[in-house]
């Protein structure tokens, strides 16, 4: 996320700049920043696996939980492997158990004993691979959020590619971009107060990450807040307004 950071505050620059400069001071010393209501996490879900999307659950501008299903693939040679290998485990097992009693009466030697049990427990450990093959075509949400964009649906073959762009924003992140006179001013944890314009309404946001270091060309440097939006109310991509006084 630093290079979303970056790319964030650098549109908060700019507008800032179009809009008259990063700055606006009043006779009563008051100054605000520009700034915007970001996401606080994004992530591209796809899949490391060819096939065709069975199932697509989830649509552009859907809320999504951490873990819930938003697509699957096909899985029917997925699941035939499987049971195949699960048979086998089971007979592996079967064959141990009646080959230990062979070797306490001493029919078969130390070394069969060992070579049945080994392959018994190869077999297990293919299922388990092949349980994870299958659950690799279940796709689903690694975060709580919206979804921004979905690249493919159902019916759509894949192989190995993105399907979802999905954005955290609750809570949402604040990138700001201040002038060098009030560095020093702000530290980690500190609540901060700021106006969303189009909402008419302002909200409080924590310090979560700010710049050691000035940008000499623009004299400024960059603080994130984050912002607490319950219910994922607030939309992200909004123009802010950070004051200080």
């Amino acid at each position: 996320m630093q290079g979303s950071f970056w790319k964030s505050a650098a549109l908060a620059a700019s507008l800032a700049l179009v809009s008259g400069g990063v700055w606006a001071q009043s006779s009563a010393t008051r100054q605000v920043s520009s700034c915007f209501l970001l996401p606080s996490h994004e992530v591209i879900v796809g899949t490391p696996l060819d096939g065709v999307l069975e199932v697509v659950s989830a649509d552009r501008g859907e809320l999504v939980k951490a873990g819930q299903v938003i697509a699957k693939m096909n899985t029917g040679l997925e699941q035939a492997q499987v049971q195949t290998q699960e048979a086998r485990a089971e007979f592996g097992d079967r064959k141990a158990r009646r080959n230990e009693d062979l070797y306490q009466k001493r029919v078969i030697s130390d070394h069969e004993l060992d070579e049945i049990k080994t392959e018994t427990n190869l077999a297990k450990l293919e299922l388990e691979e092949r349980k994870q093959q299958l659950k690799l075509r279940t796709i689903v949400s690694p975060i709580s959020g919206v979804i921004v964009d979905k690249y493919r649906s159902r019916g759509d073959l894949v192989k190995q590619e993105k399907i979802f762009k999905i954005a955290a924003i609750d809570p949402l992140n604040v990138e700001l971009v201040v002038n060098s006179r009030m560095f020093g001013q702000f530290k980690q944890g500190q609540v901060r107060e700021v106006s969303i314009p189009l909402l008419n309404k302002k909200v409080s946001g924590k310090v979560t990450s700010l710049d050691r270091v000035i940008d000499p060309a623009s004299g400024t440097f960059r603080v994130r807040l984050s912002v607490p939006n319950p219910g994922s109310q607030i939309p992200s991509g909004l123009q802010c307004e950070a004051n200080f006084n």
